[in-house]
């Protein structure tokens, strides 16, 4: 007898594609158990990020509580089509995804830009989202956002970005954060078949223009978070350097039904260097 297929994982869990009304062909991965009465979790990634920047400490430890569908949003990666230069229309682009993939109602898990489309798709499509994770990011108008400074944009924007960059941005500079960081590179480069596509220049600009649109400040903008109304897990490092931790502050409280996390001697990839500590955290909200 043979012995039964190995469970999908963020290493082995193959890509696939569906083509959405309008034409564009999504890249994604859904896998993970399915066996439980709760919806998926979408999770919306970062600028400049691929289906395989997502730590598979993290996404595994999700998946073997619940589905997960990790999406190469329009012109991302493996996806077609162009990225878009506004977080609204990234947003309308996901909910093309979701309503092509069946999607009737998920849990969402947005990092950083991935946390801006969260909060967009969620206020256009209230009945599709039971739950929402917002981590690393900020709200429209918020502190800080306007552009990164000198130093992060450098990093950020590098036409070939290495290892040290992303340390650089995601972690502190302490030798613990530090290790952590080489860590998490090792562990999303260890897929070693069937690769996403890298991100490419032309994405990495139009998502540009929308994080610093998106950064303006207008406290007035605060206000649009009243029409969250879904039970919201707010989390970052205390040090975030790409969206200054102040932000999840803002969140919080401009979120109706909203709690704060926030992970001590972390920075914006506090998810990676507590992979295993954010999971039980989420799969906890989550229920």
């Amino acid at each position: 007898m043979s012995a039964p297929p190995a469970t999908p994982t963020q290493l082995t869990a193959p890509n696939l594609t569906l083509e959405a009304a309008g034409g564009t062909t999504y890249a994604y991965r859904r896998f993970g158990n399915t066996g439980c009465a709760v919806p998926p979790v979408l999770f919306l990634q970062h600028f400049r990020g691929n289906l395989d920047n997502w730590d598979p400490a993290l996404v595994d430890a999700v998946a073997a509580e619940r589905e997960v569908v990790l999406l190469d949003n329009a012109g991302v990666g493996g996806s077609s089509g162009t990225t878009p230069r506004t977080v609204a229309a990234m947003a309308h682009d996901a909910l093309a995804f979701a309503d092509a993939a069946g999607l009737r109602q998920v849990d969402v898990l947005g990092f950083s830009l991935g946390g801006f489309v969260a909060q967009e798709l969620t206020l256009v499509r209230p009945r599709l989202v039971r739950r929402l994770v917002l981590a690393g990011t900020g709200p429209e108008g918020g502190q800080g956002m306007h552009g990164f400074t000198a130093e992060v944009h450098a990093s950020a924007t590098r036409d070939e970005p290495t290892g040290e960059d992303l340390l650089h941005l995601f972690f502190e500079r302490t030798p613990s954060s530090v290790a952590k960081g080489w860590e998490f590179v090792e562990r999303i480069f260890a897929r070693d078949a069937d690769r996403d596509q890298p991100v490419s220049l032309a994405t990495r600009d139009a998502q540009l223009d929308a994080i610093t649109a998106w950064g303006v400040p207008d406290p007035v903008r605060l206000n649009r978070l009243a029409g969250i109304t879904q039970p919201v897990l707010v989390a970052n490092g205390d040090n975030d350097v790409m969206v200054p931790t102040p932000n999840s502050g803002l969140l919080a409280r401009h979120l109706p039904n909203a709690r704060l996390s926030i992970y001590p001697g972390a920075g914006h990839g506090f998810l990676f260097q507590y992979p295993a500590e954010f999971a039980a955290e989420v799969n906890g909200f989550l229920g």
